[in-house]
């Protein structure tokens, strides 16, 4: 009888060494992973165990046993939802370890200087990877939302590169932008030039929206503040194109015409004495250092020579030659804006 019962144990714990044995083999075993399956999604809520028959339906696991035994007797269960990124030679054991970590892939969004908040609003429409909180939501209402004091929110964002992970909303994205735009904006006001002429921070924002879209030259923006600080100085209207052209809005169709220039509104400065009532676009860093750090100089105006610089001058005939050279009898390849920048060696 004890005998009979020591054969009987020993074939159960031979059993158990195989089953574990077997159970370790598929822990370590690559997962079988396919194109189709290369980003695997981990919703709110999931665990290992459901994790594992999901992972064994999909064809990325054998067995869904194992995952599951383990889950349970190692008493790791703690996973975070996201996007993780399967790569050949990935195992259930480190398929866990990234799980655990949070592990997820993170993606990005990237916004250009000098881009208007309905630019933004119609890429982050585009964007599947977040969720909308904000899509139906208008400028004004989105002002209030995101706490920012004006009816028109233009200008409150900073361009830049924002990484993110799948389930974060368009709303992450914009409090983001604009909490860099605010901080930024507040330590340069603190460090600004003295004799500016901004009753406070938001108009220097309103500038730095101007000379952001006057020239896509960074060596140029100081140079462009400071003709614009000097004329709002003196009296004098900033008449800059890119103004008029925000305030056309959607009826801008690529060309400015003397009725245009001539159409009285908040943002035409042909017509105003002094700077627009808000931002016309989103301004990056160079910008707002350049307005709050202008380069001194005589010069009051500038033209676009065509290769994407621009001729400064500081009297009337000087610039009306300047006129007559660039833009009078503008060369072939003309362009207003700087060209494509060649790729810079790693």
């Amino acid at each position: 009888m004890l005998r009979r019962l020591i054969l009987v144990l020993l074939a159960a714990a031979a059993t158990a060494a195989g089953a574990w044995k077997w159970a370790d083999y598929q822990l370590r075993r690559p997962l079988a992973i396919a194109p189709a399956t290369e980003v695997l999604v981990v919703g709110k809520g999931e665990n290992l165990s459901s994790l594992s028959a999901r992972l064994s339906a999909d064809g990325i696991l054998s067995y869904a046993l194992p995952l599951r035994l383990y889950a349970r007797f190692s008493g790791r269960h703690r996973i975070h939802p996201g996007d993780y990124r399967l790569v050949p030679g990935d195992t259930a054991l480190t398929l866990i370890a990234k799980l655990e970590r949070g592990d997820v892939i993170r993606y990005s969004i990237t916004f250009p200087e000098g881009w208007t908040l309905a630019q933004w609003r119609a890429l982050l429409a585009k964007e599947r990877l977040l969720a909308s909180f904000t899509r139906e939501l208008s400028a004004a209402d989105l002002a209030v939302d995101l706490g920012i004091d004006a009816i028109n929110p233009e200008g409150w964002f900073s361009p830049n590169t924002y990484f993110f992970v799948a389930g974060d909303s368009d709303r992450d994205i914009l409090e983001r932008a604009h909490r860099r735009q605010r901080d930024m904006l507040e330590g340069l006001w603190r460090d600004r030039a003295e004799g500016l002429p901004y009753a406070n921070p938001y108009e220097a924002l309103i500038m730095a929206s101007l000379v952001e879209r006057e020239t896509g030259l960074a060596a140029e923006r100081p140079q462009i503040a400071g003709v614009l600080v000097r004329r709002l100085q003196i009296g004098m209207r900033l008449q800059t194109d890119s103004t008029v052209i925000y305030g056309l809005g959607a009826r801008y169709a690529g060309k400015l015409s003397r009725a245009h220039l001539a159409e009285a509104n908040d943002y035409n400065t042909y017509m105003i004495d002094r700077l627009p009532i808000a931002p016309i676009g989103n301004p990056g860093d160079d910008a707002l250092r350049a307005a709050l750090h202008p380069a001194p100089g005589d010069a009051l105006y500038f033209v676009a020579r065509g290769d994407g610089s621009h001729e400064f001058s500081g009297t009337l005939d000087a610039h009306q030659r300047a006129v007559r050279r660039y833009q009078l009898h503008r060369a072939e390849g003309y362009r207003s804006t700087p060209g494509p920048q060649k790729a810079r060696s790693p």
